[in-house]
């Protein structure tokens, strides 16, 4: 009898939904998507009710995609995007129907209001949570509490977004490690969360649910959610983890020392360690890892693919209509006319910081700029300037974590970025490291979800499997040449990051922004 896991990739623009046989190979997927609303500046809010209806509705079309029984379905498992505030009362009841997302940054003063009683510092290095700190669920309760005293009065538990779907699911309530290390009073040296900071926060403890392990499984599917889904009850699902941690283990980081770099809409490179890696300047941000007595720690880059979109959109309106019409990836064509400029982009430099800066920056305030433009220059500089600017503020992140710890000399690369072989070479070069390209890029999430249901349940005796089920698809080395000018512009680059945050700082404050 075959047997098939179903993970739930739960990101922040919709829900991706993967089919795997019991030796980790992704039979089928499909995408469906749920909107974001943005009721005020800085907040960002989605709907519980509508993850439950991708997982409805992708279950099912995933199913009938696939061809496959329904009852071959043993387990679920979901990796869920970080830092949900999901409030119900004691019957399961949904107390708000839209709840802010990660990105919602209303809780300013609440986070003040904290740091007036414990110091901001402490709190970070006892966390990890090197986000802005308005992003975090403890800021997040405080402002139910103080601006919504009618539903917070009735919460019974807070979930996260994946950890309410798993409600949804089996009528259980837990969390695992790495969601509640995103919790802002999760002390990653005890592995549980900080009496101390609950305390000073003034919440009450017993809303914070349960932690478990990610591969622990918490329940079977309930005779409605079996319904719904077309399953059965027979269904086991476990835990599941923080889609940051479930992507690191879908792109192999399942020992000490291994590092990926995921190249999407935003960012980051992400290691693997025994200890987490905190600096007080740089703040890489820490996610227990949801395989024991491992972090992943990372330092981000907000704004890279959403930022070459931006170019898409502004300067390439012909090659988008020409991808349209030739059934061809309008990145593909970008990129071919990058590669008619020379590295260095004939002396163009582009700051991608268009969603404004991280801890590595110089300033939350930066925003992005082309410097060193001419009338000699061409579209095919501009875009390859685009391109090597998004390298090099990585290659800055990069460098804080050579600070940090010990990094290797070479770079998986996961996402939709890592499918382009130039880029592959602009990252090779700038970072002087070999990148690594394997056949799983975009599925690492979800292959990271499907992998704790495999060893959850005993089809898998761990997790080293994981390494089995890449193969490697292309190395590519760094070239010393193009390395030497992409170090010469280095200096030029921070240099004119630190004047773009001042500049920043400067038209903030007379209102030249919101």
């Amino acid at each position: 009898m075959s047997e098939y896991l179903i993970s739930f990739d739960l990101g922040t623009g919709g829900n991706k939904v993967s089919l795997y046989n019991s030796d980790g190979n992704c039979i089928a997927e499909v995408f469906v998507e749920y909107p974001t609303t943005y009721p005020r500046v800085g907040w960002y809010e989605q709907k519980p009710a509508d993850w439950w209806k991708t997982v409805v509705q992708g279950t099912r079309e995933l199913l009938v995609k696939a061809k496959i029984n329904p009852n071959d379905v043993v387990c679920l498992s979901i990796s869920g995007h970080s830092l949900g505030v999901v409030p119900i009362d004691k019957k399961g009841t949904l107390l708000r129907d839209s709840v802010p997302i990660w990105s919602d940054a209303r809780a300013k003063q609440q986070a003040a209001d904290f740091f007036k009683r414990f110091s901001e510092e402490d709190w970070y290095m006892k966390t990890g949570n090197g986000f802005p700190p308005p992003l975090y669920p403890v800021f997040k309760l405080m402002w139910y509490r103080d601006n919504e005293p009618e539903i917070f009065n009735h919460i019974y538990k807070v979930l996260g977004t994946k950890d309410y779907i798993n409600f949804c699911l089996t009528g259980h309530i837990y969390t695992d490690h790495s969601y509640a290390s995103g919790s802002g009073v999760y002390d990653l040296s005890k592995w549980s969360y900080s009496a101390e900071l609950i305390e000073i926060s003034e919440l009450p403890r017993d809303i914070f649910p349960d932690i478990v392990p990610s591969t622990q499984v918490i329940g079977n599917l309930t005779k409605e959610s079996a319904f719904a889904l077309g399953l059965s009850t027979t269904v086991k699902v476990v835990a599941g983890g923080v889609d940051n941690s479930c992507m690191a283990l879908g792109a192999r980081n399942i020992k000490e020392g291994r590092i990926y770099n995921s190249l999407g809409s935003s960012s980051w490179i992400a290691i693997t360690t025994k200890e987490p890696v905190l600096h007080k300047r740089y703040r890489p941000f820490v996610f227990a890892a949801v395989i024991p007595d491992l972090f992943n720690s990372a330092v981000p880059v907000f704004s890279s693919g959403t930022s070459f979109r931006w170019v898409r959109d502004q300067f390439c309106k012909d090659l988008i209509k020409q991808a349209q019409e030739s059934h061809q990836d309008v990145y593909d064509l970008m990129c071919a006319e990058a590669s008619r400029s020379n590295p260095g982009a004939n002396g163009i430099i582009f700051n991608p910081n268009l969603a404004g800066g991280s801890a590595i920056d110089e300033s939350v305030n930066v925003r992005g700029a082309f410097l060193g433009l001419d009338l000699g220059h061409t579209r095919a500089d501009i875009i390859r300037a685009a391109m090597e600017g998004i390298a090099m503020e990585s290659r800055v992140s990069l460098d804080v974590l050579r600070q940090l710890t010990q990094v290797g000399d070479e770079m998986l690369v996961v996402g939709g970025g890592s499918r382009n072989k130039l880029w592959r070479q602009i990252y090779a070069d700038v970072y002087q490291m070999k990148i690594i390209k394997t056949n799983i890029d975009q599925q690492c999430a979800a292959l990271g979800a499907a992998a704790l249901a495999a060893v959850g349940i005993g089809i898998w005796k761990d997790f080293n499997k994981i390494d089995e089920l890449h193969s490697i698809v292309d190395i590519t080395e760094p070239d010393p040449n193009n390395s030497q000018i992409y170090n010469d512009i280095l200096p030029v680059f921070l240099k004119a990051g630190g004047f773009l945050g001042e500049l920043g700082d400067i038209m903030t404050k007379i209102n030249l922004r919101f």
